[in-house]
This record gives structure tokens, C-alpha cells and sequence, in this order.
């Protein structure tokens, strides 16, 4: 391992040096803007037009597609102009439109999907280096729409609008949606179309401390009914927003020094029903705080004491019939801000595959079981110090429950080395603290990482992982190697994988322990110029097997697939998966109903119905049918999407599973409401509703939320949990009323 890490140190840094230059020279020809600085703040009403301040500003126009005629000039005309002041970047923008009748708007919730509505965003990449940007968003309702990408991003597009639809979630590959700045954006519809104004704050962004900078640049307009993506900075079709590699430039920007010192105190108070029968109510409150400081203009502290996520959002149940650990994503805000930064690990990308991630912060504050422990107190500091990307974290936990407390640290470092390559390592630590705590009770891992940027289209990723636990002997290795081909045109993979059997990271992730993975995937797309209104057709094939160590073939997959996609929106996937599931030990794939150990190959037919998600009544079907352990399983799940105006939102998935194997038949059924009304952009009632019968239980949670600055606000939160399995025992549901109060106090403002 240490041969290897010294020949990464020793070989990229040439190699980055030299990519660095060849994209230096790629970027000449991208266009520019400047900002202008003024004395005077434009009224922040959306009213670009009749501003005085914004007439005598050159504007930022002309747009390229991406969809869906990629090459072709924007079918509208967008104009961007760019102003500050002493302490606010103002951008104002037009978006014309021929038919104003026709514009779209189909949310306003903050950081509601931009995909299937009219919208604009727009990315600054502060320290022009092609991979940290901050993006910021709206659409004719005035969203508040804002994130973060890090390290590059993924720079590949992945829906209309490659910014945040239902199928992408909150932390993909380099892109955290949960990053939320202090900021402003107010909107008007008129005859002309539509434009909006953004006041942001220096403050809210990070930038490098000299006078005068340029910053990349690149924005982003989607036209729903046509459903067209063009951006500013052209882009190959399979790329997205993310991609700051490619992006333009802002010229001209002198933003004062930093000094950045934000206070965000809580209040909360709740009160619980416990369904036992018989059982005294329980009320309890709290206070807590969180600070952010700027140590520099590009290095940020964050202090937490006693905190608390009560307003966040309850999981999203998941149907298990398989033997392998299933995966929730982090949803607390704290823990998400910079998360990508953290991030080293395996992420494979069909069922089948193996996922290692070696920092997973839900390990911090959520028990075994998903019971929370509380946060004594923790801090972080990220940012960037010249070349070098750092992110230092510890966290205390409370012992609870009989739990004994948790001390944890992570230290994180990467350096990049030219465009999309980089170097960097990672160290995991966690420690057992208080009396109810084991001796020697420890477990640290370490791993180095590396990214290597090959031309346009190529990039090879790596990492080499090992882990310390006390009573563990052996090898406690893990690696990665992989190879991603990004053409508009082509895209495919290939990567290997391995953790051996004593690999141990207690605060990350392993799907599945002791095993070899093999994976690949390519996709051809085809645009037609003319073929009974195909948009685009995507046959492709991805395979993934999985052995452990005495060469026993766990698992193994392989998808031949088309994607039919259509102008209008509808899309139709028909392929057919070919599987193997070697099961060494008989397991209960429900209570009662044993799989017998042995081998069983199975193919299946896999199909998926898809319209238009820019309409107000949308559908989404995916059937799987086929063998399964020895037998036959029908799995089906629905959703339903309807929404009223840009007020009213409701999504309704039924997931339906019939299973017949030899030991028995069952059914497994999840179910899932959400509903959502904004009355305001910034307050807004949001339900979820679910029924699991594998789980046995039904659940509700009710949220009304009066957000002020970067997500703060009044949050009142209802919990219903009623386990119908021991329903007999029971008086009443397990229920729990919530409120919390919070507020950004911006010391230097």
C-alpha cells in the first residue's frame, strides 16, 4: 500500500501540471461578462426592465442547447446582467418569451426541482478552479433554489434539467442541494416573459482575498414546454450545470475581505404521547447553538452545542428482501455542508453492485436501531488553504439508552493537480467514552485517493483503504480502481473493487462485507434527427458480480436495456436482467419464510412508463417479473404525480412485491403519501404519510415550516409512528409534537 501511495505522489503531479495546461488553453475561446460596480442597490422587485440601474449594464446572452437540439441557439432570448455593491452581488435577468401563456411553473417550494418548469440558475465558480461552485436558482414563482458543488462535481447530465429532479438525490456525486446561503430573489411575469433579481451576499460565498477576481461562470435556462436546456457556456449534451471546466467567465468582481461571523441559536420544546397504555406524557425543551466563522476568506469554522435536527425530514421507508444492509442518505444540514469534500469510497451503480463508503455521518447521533443520540457538541472546518481542499471535523456524543458516548474526529485533505485530477487522503477515528465504555473500545480507518483527468472525456479514480479495531487480526485492507468514459456519444465504466474480511470502518458503510466486485456499463445515444418524434434512444448494458475471497460467486447481474425517450416527455425503458444469487447460509427473506442456501440463476424482464413530468398530472410505472431464490417475484411500484398551480404539490408511490418460492408466498407492500403546500416561497406545510407491511407499521409526519435566512425559521413538526404488530399491547399510536425556533444573527452585518 505504501508503494502504491508513493508512486501516486511521485507520477500525477506531472500529469495534472500538464492537463492543467492544456485546459488553460481550451478555456480561451469561452465567452465573458463583466460585473459592474454601483453605488446604488437596485429595488429588489423582479422589475428588470424598469430598473434605471440596470439599463446602462451590458448583458450576458446568447445560449446553446443541450435538448433538445444540442448545437442549436436557445429558442428565447435570455439576457444576464451582473452588478455589486459594497457588500451584495446583484444578478438580474430576462427571460423572453414569445408565448408568455405558455411558461411553466410548477413549484415554489425552496429548492423544489428546477427540472420540469421554466427556470434559470446560475453557477459562480469563486476561485476559478474548475471544481467548487455555488449555484443559485429560481423560477417564475420565485424559488429560493441554492447548492454546492465540490470537487468537480459530476458534470453529467441526468434529467431535463440536471438540477435536482425526484430520481436525484439531495447529495449526489459532488452536488449537495442542502447547502442553504442567506440570500433574496424576487420574480415577475409579464408580456415580455418573465425575469428575476438575486441579492446575494458576499458573506454568503467564499472567495480568494485579493482586489479585483474573475470568477468561471456559467447559467442555465429551461423552457418547459418545449423542453428545452440551453446554457451560456456551451456544453456537450451529457453534460450539466456542474461541469466548471467548461464555464465562462466573470470579470471584474471586488468583493470586500471577509469577515464573516453568523450565530444561529435555537429553541425547542416538544411533548410525547407514549403508546403504552397507562404511560405519564413526557415533555421536555431544549436550547442549543450553532456558529460560522470565517478563520479566512476560504477556510470556514463551524461550532455546534447541543444540536438538534427536529425539523429535518423523516426517512423514506425502503423494502429489504435480500441479506445485505440497505442505505438511508444523511439529511441533516450540519452534516451535509461539504459533505462531497469528505466523501472517499465505492459507489457501483447497478442493484447488484458493492457500496464502501469510508466517512458516513449518519453513524454520528443515530444508534443501531435508528434511535437518536444526542450531540453534545461538535465543530468543523473546511474550506480551501491555495491548492489544498481540508475538512477537519469532531463530534461528541451523549451516552443514552445504555449506550455509552462517542468521540468522533475525521480528517480530510486532497490536492488538486490540474484540471479534474487530485490527490488526497482521509483518516476516520472513533473512541468510546464514559463509563459504560468497553476498554480499548476504538476503531480508526485511513485511506489515500486519488483522480486523474484524461483529456475531455476520460477520468481513472482510486482509492486504497485500511481500518484498526482492537480483537480484529487479518487483513483489514480495501481498494477501488476505476476507469469512466464521459462522451456525448458514448458513456461507460469499468472498476474493480475488494474489502477484505476484516476491513471495519464502524463510521462508514459497507453494503455487504468480504468481497470482490467486478462492474461494468456502456450506453450508446442516439439522437434522431426525425424518427416519429424520438428525442433520444439509449441501449446499453451494465454487468456487476460480486465473489468473496475463496472465489464463491455471491452475486452477479447483468442489464440489457433500451431507454425510448420521447419529445413530448413520455419514455419507455424495456430491457432484461440475467441474475445469479449464491447463498451460502439459509436466511428469512420475511419472518417465517426461510431461502435455502444454494445457487440460483434467474432472468427477468424489467419495464418502465414515464410522462411528462412538466404537465400537472404525470405517471411513473417500473415493473420487474421474473425468477427469483428458486421461484417467481412481481414487483411493481407506482407513482403518481399531481400538482395545482405552483402552490399544491402531492406525489403518491405504491411499491407492491408478490413473491412464491418453494418454502412459501408472500406479499410486501410500501406505500407512501407526500403532500405539499406552499403558501409563501418561504412558508410552506409538508406531509408524508406511510404504510410498510414488512415492517408492520403505519407513520405520518406533518411539517409546517416559516423559513427566514439560509433555512432558518419557525418549524412545527408532528410524529405519528403506530406499530401495528403489537398493536394488541397498545392504546394509541406513539405520538410526538415538536417546535423549534431558530434565526440567523449576522454579527458583522
Amino acid at each position: 500500500m505504501k508503494r502504491v501511495a508513493a508512486a501516486w505522489l511521485v507520477a500525477i503531479p506531472s500529469l495534472g501540471a500538464s492537463l492543467g495546461a492544456t485546459a488553460s488553453e481550451a478555456q480561451t475561446d469561452r465567452p465573458a461578462a463583466t460585473a459592474l460596480a454601483i453605488g446604488q442597490a437596485p429595488q429588489l422587485d423582479g422589475r428588470v426592465l424598469d430598473d434605471p440601474v440596470w439599463r446602462d449594464i451590458a448583458p450576458a446572452s446568447g445560449t446553446t442547447q443541450t435538448r433538445p437540439f444540442a448545437g442549436e441557439p436557445g429558442t428565447e432570448r435570455t439576457e444576464v446582467r451582473f452588478a455589486y455593491t459594497e457588500d451584495t452581488l446583484f444578478v438580474a435577468v430576462v427571460c423572453h418569451d414569445r408565448e408568455p401563456d405558455g411558461i411553466v411553473i410548477s413549484d415554489s417550494r425552496r429548492d423544489a426541482a428546477l427540472d420540469e418548469t421554466d427556470s434559470f440558475q446560475v453557477i459562480f465558480d469563486t476561485f476559478q478552479d474548475g471544481r467548487n461552485g455555488f449555484v443559485f436558482g429560481t423560477n417564475p414563482a420565485g424559488i429560493e433554489y441554492d447548492g454546492q458543488v465540490l470537487q468537480g462535481g459530476s458534470g453529467v447530465f441526468s434529467g431535463m434539467g440536471g438540477g435536482g429532479s425526484r430520481f436525484r438525490g439531495a447529495l449526489s456525486t459532488g452536488f449537495n442541494l442542502n447547502w442553504d446561503g442567506a440570500w433574496n430573489v424576487a420574480t415577475e411575469v409579464g408580456d415580455y416573459g418573465w425575469s428575476a433579481e438575486f441579492a446575494i451576499p458576499f458573506r454568503t460565498l467564499r472567495y480568494p482575498p485579493t482586489d479585483v477576481q474573475t470568477w468561471g461562470l456559467n447559467f442555465q435556462r429551461n423552457i418547459a414546454r418545449h423542453r428545452e436546456v440551453a446554457f451560456w457556456s456551451e456544453l456537450d449534451r451529457n453534460h450539466d450545470l456542474d461541469r466548471l471546466t467548461d464555464a465562462g467567465s466573470l470579470q471584474g468582481i471586488a468583493p470586500p475581505p471577509q469577515r464573516n461571523l453568523k450565530l444561529i441559536p435555537y429553541a425547542i420544546g416538544s411533548s410525547r404521547e407514549p403508546p403504552a397504555a397507562g404511560s405519564d406524557n413526557e415533555s421536555d425543551s431544549d436550547l442549543g447553538v450553532d456558529l460560522k466563522y470565517s478563520v479566512t476568506p476560504s477556510l470556514t469554522l463551524d461550532l455546534t452545542y447541543n444540536t438538534d435536527f427536529a425539523q429535518v425530514e423523516v426517512d423514506e421507508q425502503q423494502v429489504n428482501l435480500d441479506r445485505f444492509n440497505l442505505f438511508f442518505p444523511e439529511k441533516r444540514p450540519f452534516f451535509l455542508e461539504n459533505a462531497g469534500l469528505f466523501t472517499v469510497g465505492a459507489r457501483g451503480g447497478s442493484r447488484a453492485s458493492a457500496r464502501v463508503d469510508l466517512f458516513f455521518s449518519r453513524r454520528i447521533g443515530i444508534g443501531p436501531g435508528g434511535e437518536l443520540i444526542p450531540i453534545d457538541y461538535g465543530g468543523r472546518l473546511s474550506g480551501k488553504a491555495g491548492r489544498f481542499n481540508l475538512g477537519l471535523l469532531h463530534m461528541q456524543t451523549a451516552a443514552v439508552g445504555g449506550l455509552h458516548g462517542n468521540d468522533y474526529a475525521v480528517a480530510r485533505v486532497n490536492r488538486d493537480l490540474g484540471e479534474r485530477s487530485s490527490i488526497g487522503g482521509i483518516f476516520v477515528s472513533r473512541e468510546g467514552i464514559g463509563s459504560l465504555a468497553p476498554e480499548n473500545d476504538t476503531n480508526r480507518a485511513y485511506a489515500i485517493d486519488g483522480k486523474w483527468g484524461i483529456g475531455e472525456h476520460h477520468t481513472i479514480e482510486t482509492y486504497l483503504a485500511q481500518t484498526d479495531t482492537p480483537g480484529l487480526d487479518g487483513d483489514d485492507s480495501s481498494m477501488l480502481f476505476s476507469y469512466n468514459l464521459g462522451k456525448p456519444q458514448w458513456r461507460g465504466s469499468l472498476s474493480f473493487a475488494e474489502a477484505h474480511a476484516n476491513f471495519n470502518p464502524e463510521v462508514g458503510f459497507l453494503s455487504r462485507r468480504e468481497f470482490r466486485n467486478i462492474s461494468a456499463f456502456g450506453m450508446r445515444t442516439i439522437r434522431p434527427k426525425d424518427l416519429a418524434g424520438f428525442h433520444e434512444l439509449r441501449p446499453h448494458v451494465s454487468y456487476s458480480g460480486i465473489w468473496d475471497f475463496d472465489d464463491y460467486l455471491e452475486s452477479e447481474y447483468l442489464h440489457v436495456d433500451n431507454h425510448w425517450e420521447w419529445r413530448n416527455g413520455i419514455q419507455v425503458h424495456t430491457g432484461v436482467n440475467f441474475t445469479v444469487e449464491g447463498v451460502r447460509e439459509t436466511f428469512e427473506i420475511v419472518e417465517g419464510i426461510p431461502v435455502q442456501a444454494g445457487r440460483y440463476s434467474h432472468h427477468e424482464t424489467q419495464t418502465v412508463f414515464s410522462t411528462n413530468q412538466a404537465k400537472p398530472f404525470s405517471v411513473y410505472i417500473r415493473n420487474i417479473a421474473g425468477g427469483f431464490f428458486g421461484g417467481d417475484r412481481s414487483s411493481t411500484q407506482l407513482t403518481l404525480l399531481a400538482r395545482r398551480g405552483e402552490r399544491m404539490t402531492s406525489e403518491l408511490t405504491w411499491d407492491h412485491n408478490d413473491v412464491d418460492i418453494d418454502s412459501g408466498s408472500f406479499q410486501v407492500n410500501l406505500g407512501r403519501l407526500r403532500l405539499s403546500y406552499s403558501i409563501t416561497p418561504r412558508m410552506l406545510v409538508q406531509a408524508l404519510a406511510q404504510y410498510n407491511d414488512q415492517s408492520d407499521n403505519v407513520s405520518a409526519n406533518l411539517r409546517f415550516s416559516w423559513l427566514q435566512d439560509a433555512n432558518t425559521g419557525l418549524f412545527v413538526v408532528y410524529n405519528e409512528v403506530d406499530e401495528l404488530g403489537v398493536r394488541i399491547l397498545q392504546e394509541r399510536p406513539d405520538r410526538t409534537v415538536i417546535v423549534k425556533y431558530s434565526r440567523l444573527v449576522d454579527v458583522f452585518r
